[in-house]
């Protein structure tokens, strides 16, 4: 088992200032450097990188009315297909999806899909190989 150190207190322990200077140094509140967090931007920084990387930047503007949809690209829909994840009838799949379509990828089944909105690639795309697009009642 290693050594103990002894410790660095009892060196001070007799002496006025324990080691930090006059007695004066260590007065009020400008000791520490202000209260709470004063001071994060300038002589607390270091502090700030070590303990809360995020605290500067975590404000900002949001919309309040913003309205996200949900997104689904063709090459997806074609794997289902593929798979026959998708229900059949009169030879050719059927697909609900409420969100957007995108055109992103190929479709080589004919699909009939029903969504909220799609893209224009999708229409042309569904086109092609003889399937259809339509809107979805909510």
């Amino acid at each position: 088992m290693g050594k103990r150190t002894k410790k660095q207190k009892s060196k001070f322990l007799g002496h006025r200032s324990f080691g930090r200077g006059n007695v004066k140094n260590r007065r009020g509140s400008g000791n520490r450097g202000g209260r709470g967090k004063a001071g994060l931007h300038k002589h607390k920084f270091s502090w700030v990188t070590a303990y809360e990387p995020d605290y500067f930047g975590k404000y900002g503007f949001t919309r309040q009315n913003k309205k996200t949809m949900a997104v689904l690209n063709l090459y997806e829909i074609d794997r289902r297909a593929q798979l026959n994840k998708l229900e059949k009838k009169n030879g050719k799949f059927y697909f609900e999806f409420k969100g957007k379509i995108l055109g992103s990828g190929n479709l080589t089944l004919p699909v009939v899909i029903k969504a909220l909105a799609w893209s224009n690639t999708v229409s042309e795309k569904v086109k092609k190989v003889n399937g259809d697009i339509l809107k979805l009642d909510v």
